[in-house]
């Protein structure tokens, strides 16, 4: 028999055992009749669902308020919560999704049918000494529910404790909904039974749902067709279809748990991955047997134990919110390292706004990718925790992944694959810096960061502009002149001389010193207007293109935002990586003067206190009624981009370098106050533009959450304000430009 035919034969085969073989259905069940648990009345039909291949479907939004995964490198699989219920899982590494997501649906069968992610819910961090374990507490119409998620740290599956009561002691039937998205896409999945579990696969991954007392009923279809909420909402919370199989397309999976929520309230259910159906159904049923408390106790345990063996949180940090903070940012860093790629820090696990369907990129978006930048942001926040192994993965990860004419993509896959291109002066400046705070000076590594710093001297634009001009400045949008920018490479530069001197390389040094000196002395020239509208005295501006500030150049800004602008009315605080790196004193009265023209357009105080805008008229955030962002649909004429926290923090190591510790420690404060209830740090929190007052202004957006860059930066500053300065401030630098 060839193997495709097999195969169905047997899928088949285990359907109908699983219609004869099920157990007898819950006593006191609502309308429960024969051996299968389904209700005979509702059960039309079998066999493969039609309709395929189904709607496209988002994945879920960005503001998460759980991220988790085992310490060890034996699971493979990370999974994130949103809205009452998983959302997406990652399998086998942080740049590919294998879900959309997983969640209970509740009725009885006659008067309502509600997902968990519609309830009321509240998310707790309940893991001990701060493991990201979590508990959500539902609420609904006579139900509530609590459900616990770890994933095993033997293997590469999510277990799920699951409890569900009737508040009114009136049977329930409890299902639980999965969308698989196998390989990050899941509009190519197939689905079938098979040993009791619901199987998805596509060419390159495999997935297993099980429960601990099997399926009572179960049913696959393909979305907005025939899948099984859409079945359960519309049919009074019954299955009007039982299918068994469906794919390959968008296909959604359904089994009712043997739970009624009086006599029976608790249920193990697992989602196991693997490369084939069989390795997934496998590990399934190897963690079901170990159980939830099993995977708990141990995946509690790795985490304790890494944690222990890092430094004590500052002691600046005096409360235990601050401290509780400090614990789950150094887990969200130490969570988004791959574990088949050591030392890949991806920027978040989501996907924000329109990067959720693929209509921005063609892939599932840009936030489970590599950055060097969001490296070096990582890589800082490590070292001021104290893991200063993972701090050197980074480093190594980015050597590895350079390119051959030396320097670093905008940013990669976990494995290493560039995704998107263009050149961005700073990310090849990043691994010099990281490299000088590690003291990292062997040979290979020095090879490496020269190639990087031959790169920086010889690059020209398209438009023939010679660096420090770069393709793209910081918040890649725009080239030109960016005091950021070319603050990063002035700096990267002086270290890689160093570290060459101390390699015993010295004589390679003069070079990248004499164009690191040369562009210290231009900067202002490049980029400081003496005839801008905000300032009668000089200011930075967030960049020119010309190198001519004080020209009434006009470009576009993006992001929705249309008219062009002069170059001279836009501003950010990026110069002040000029003071945090180094290459100008913090008493510059330029530096002063900019940093009061940006608080005038650019600040906002929120009841979190106050945050800044990453520049004059940023599109990339919000619509005004708060839905998503998105660019190049026709219907969307204006997003808002909204506060960073980041900004506070930037500000906070500044204002640290001013001596004013007292500031620097409030803005500490300010970063904290916008974590969410399981100190998630966000992207961006609402400002007090429309949709506010609705949504709370200083509270997370929609935006990635959390953001690897936020929580790196706070323990930056908690450290920082420990030491009296912060602790990614290169001296060698500052003794060249400032102390001398």
């Amino acid at each position: 028999m060839p193997t495709n035919s097999r195969r169905n034969f047997l899928r088949a085969a285990l359907v109908g055992a699983s219609a004869i073989a099920a157990p007898v259905p819950l006593a006191g069940s609502a309308g429960a009749t024969g051996m299968s648990g389904a209700r005979s009345d509702v059960a039309e039909t079998a066999g493969e669902a039609p309709g395929g291949p189904g709607k496209d479907a988002r994945f879920d939004p960005a503001d998460k308020v759980g991220f988790g995964t085992a310490r060890t490198e034996r699971s493979l699989v990370w999974f994130t919560l949103q809205g009452g219920r998983m959302s997406e899982t990652y399998y086998p590494d942080l740049s590919t999704p294998a879900s959309r997501h997983t969640e209970l649906v509740v009725t009885d069968g006659k008067t309502f049918v509600q997902r968990v992610g519609q309830a009321d819910t509240r998310t707790e961090l309940i893991g001990h000494g701060g493991a990201p374990r979590y508990r959500q507490t539902s609420q609904g119409e006579g139900w509530s529910a609590v459900t616990q998620y770890v994933t095993d740290p033997e293997r590469s599956s999510v277990v799920i404790d699951v409890e569900v009561r009737s508040r009114t002691g009136t049977p329930l039937q409890v299902y639980v909904l999965h969308d698989p998205s196998l390989s990050g896409d899941g509009n190519n999945d197939s689905a079938f039974p098979q040993d009791g579990a619901l199987v998805a696969e596509d060419k390159h991954a495999a997935s297993a749902l099980l429960a601990q007392d099997g399926f009572a009923e179960s049913t696959v279809g393909y979305l907005g067709v025939n899948d099984g909420w859409s079945e359960l909402s519309e049919n009074d919370g019954r299955l009007k279809h039982h299918y068994a199989t469906a794919g390959p397309g968008n296909v959604v999976q359904l089994g009712r748990l043997r739970l009624d929520g009086c006599a029976r309230t608790r249920q193990t259910v697992v989602l196991g991955l693997g490369e084939k159906a069989d390795d997934a159904v496998r590990t399934a049923r190897r963690s079901l047997r170990a159980g939830f408390h099993a995977a708990a106790h141990a995946y509690d345990t790795g985490w304790t134990s890494y944690l222990a063996g890092l430094p004590q949180p500052p002691g600046s940090l005096r409360t235990p919110s601050d401290r509780a903070l400090w614990t789950a940012s150094v887990v969200t860093l130490a969570a988004g390292e791959d574990k088949k790629n050591p030392g890949a820090f991806i920027a978040s696990p989501s996907m924000p706004w329109d990067f959720g369907s693929r209509h921005v990129v063609p892939e599932t978006g840009p936030y489970h990718l590599v950055w060097p930048r969001d490296q070096y942001q990582i890589g800082t926040g490590l070292l001021a925790a104290g893991d200063h192994a993972a701090a050197g993965r980074a480093l190594d990860y980015m050597l590895r992944t350079q390119r051959p004419d030396g320097h670093w993509p905008q940013n990669c896959k976990v494995d290493g694959e560039p995704f998107w291109t263009s050149i961005q002066l700073d990310e090849t400046a990043a691994p010099m810096l990281l490299a000088w705070l590690l003291d990292r000076h062997d040979a290979g590594t020095l090879e490496r960061l020269a190639r990087g710093g031959d790169f920086i001297l010889g690059f020209t634009s398209e438009e023939g502009y010679e660096a420090p001009y770069s393709q793209q400045e910081r918040w890649e949008e725009q080239s030109g002149y960016s005091p950021s920018t070319i603050a990063s490479v002035i700096a990267g530069l002086v270290c890689l001389a160093d570290l060459l001197e101390r390699g015993g390389q010295g004589g390679k040094a003069a070079k990248y010193l004499k164009a690191a000196d040369k562009w210290q002395e231009s900067v202002e020239k490049w980029t400081v207007t003496t005839k801008g509208p905000d300032s009668d005295e000089p200011y930075y501006l967030r960049l020119t293109k010309n190198g001519k500030p004080d020209s009434g150049v006009e470009y576009e800004l993006g992001n929705n935002i249309e008219t062009p602008v002069d170059q001279r009315t836009v501003v950010d605080a990026g110069f002040l990586e000029l003071v945090r790196l180094g290459v100008k004193p913090a008493d510059d009265p330029v530096i002063r003067n900019s940093l009061a023209v940006v608080d005038r357009k650019l600040a906002v105080d929120t009841p979190s206190g106050r945050h800044w805008y990453r520049y004059s008229g940023d599109g990339y955030g919000e619509q005004p009624n708060g839905e998503q962002w998105t660019v190049n649909r026709p219907e969307v004429k204006t997003t808002h981009g909204r506060l960073w926290p980041i900004f506070a923090g930037e500000r906070g190591e500044y204002e640290l370098l001013c001596g004013d510790r007292h500031s620097a420690a409030g803005r500490l404060r300010d970063m904290a106050r916008t974590a969410g209830e399981t100190l998630m740090l966000p992207e961006q929190v609402w400002d007090t533009r429309p949709p506010a007052p609705r949504e709370k202004p200083g509270t997370g957006t929609a935006s990635a959450t959390p953001l690897a860059w936020t929580h790196a930066q706070y323990l930056r500053l908690a450290r920082s304000l420990e030491r009296g300065a912060p602790v990614e401030f290169p001296s060698v630098v500052a003794e060249r430009y400032v102390r001398r």
